[in-house]
């Protein structure tokens, strides 16, 4: 008869193949059809967040949308799953943003593993539209991009366990045509540039700054990704990584190995934020800065406990310096308010009102 030291053995194999086949059944985000498949499985006891977000900016005032459809799971309770609906409207021009917030059960949403269709209560996105509501605001808006999917992560590390945070723009300098009604306000929005976007976890990232640039002023094609970020081990905080990802006169600059991360540079603050990261070939530095104003504060809750706040906004000022270091020359790209700025700290002395 087997002894239990066996029994015991067998029964680990059993789950670690168990565990390995499921996550080979998992999307892979790196095919293209099924960058925007949902992650999430029902199951899972980890805990779990994924996010799939639409932002996009007024081609010349500072007015800017952020709608996002989420999954939340806390760790060890997958029952207590809940879909979340998220809708922030940035008006630099009133200084009065417009924030609001729905939770619904887990049986009232569909998140399809098999296509891109997400379905929180009444409100939907897929492919090419989203419609829905929450708290007397209204969107119903259709979008397209023709540009591939862009990776802020090295390809291998998307279907891996680490990092425990993954994200990807599934369609960069999207267009956004249609309606928002926010209150008795109707905002038509036609040819607002900017982006769809997917990120998924087991945790949030302890600490970061995440910046992106659908369109600068001066170079309306030009796409920046970047983010600056550093996780806990234990009692001890990594040293920050910052990857960056610039599209740019039919160029793609990735900058996302980990080597080249650590060897860049990533300095934040409240509220600005310089950056700087180079190939052989390229030279990129910048800076993302926006107004105490300009933001708007959230809470994001973390699949293993407790609650990270997310500084936000989508009307931040961002000017990028591109140095060709083969030629020895040097451009630079500017946007006055078109700039993603988000900050994610468990700090609570950052002066940002939580909203939602």
């Amino acid at each position: 008869m087997p002894n239990a030291k066996n029994q015991q053995r067998g029964r680990c194999c059993r789950c670690s193949l168990d565990a390995e086949r499921k996550r080979l059944m998992r999307p892979n985000p790196l095919v293209a059809e099924q960058v925007n498949w949902t992650q999430y499985e029902p199951d899972q006891r980890a805990g779990h967040y994924e996010s799939f977000y639409q932002r996009a900016n007024h081609p010349s005032r500072p007015l800017a949308f952020w709608i996002r459809y989420t999954i939340f799971t806390p760790a060890g309770r997958p029952v207590e799953a809940i879909g979340e609906l998220w809708f922030v409207l940035f008006d630099g021009e009133t200084g009065q943003h417009v924030v609001a917030k729905q939770e619904h059960p887990i049986a009232d949403c569909d998140f399809d593993r098999r296509a891109f269709s997400v379905r929180i209560g009444e409100a939907t996105l897929g492919p090419a539209r989203l419609a829905g509501g929450v708290h007397g605001v209204r969107w119903q808006l259709t979008y397209a991009s023709d540009q591939p999917p862009l990776y802020l992560l090295p390809p291998r590390l998307y279907r891996g366990g680490f990092p425990k945070a993954k994200s990807l723009v599934g369609s960069p300098l999207a267009r956004y045509d249609g309606e928002l009604i926010v209150g008795d306000r109707r905002i038509r929005v036609g040819d607002w540039v900017g982006s769809q976007n997917h990120n998924w976890g087991t945790r949030h990232t302890d600490r970061y700054a995440f910046g992106q640039v659908a369109g600068f002023d001066n170079a309306p094609d030009s796409f920046l990704e970047v983010a600056t970020a550093s996780n806990r081990i234990g009692p001890v905080n990594t040293p920050m990584v910052t990857l960056l990802v610039l599209r740019h006169r039919g160029q793609e600059h990735s900058l996302v190995s980990l080597w080249q991360g650590i060897r860049a540079t990533g300095r934040f603050r409240y509220f600005g934020w310089d950056f700087a990261s180079q190939s052989p070939s390229v030279q990129v530095r910048g800076r993302i800065e926006a107004p105490p104003e300009a933001f708007t504060g959230l809470a994001y809750s973390n699949p293993p406990g407790g609650v990270k706040h997310c500084l936000n906004t989508k009307i931040a000022r961002c000017e990028v310096e591109v140095t060709n270091r083969v030629t020895g020359t040097r451009e630079t790209l500017l946007t006055e308010h078109r700039a993603l700025f988000e900050i994610l700290t468990d700090d609570r002395g950052h002066g940002i009102p939580i909203r939602a």
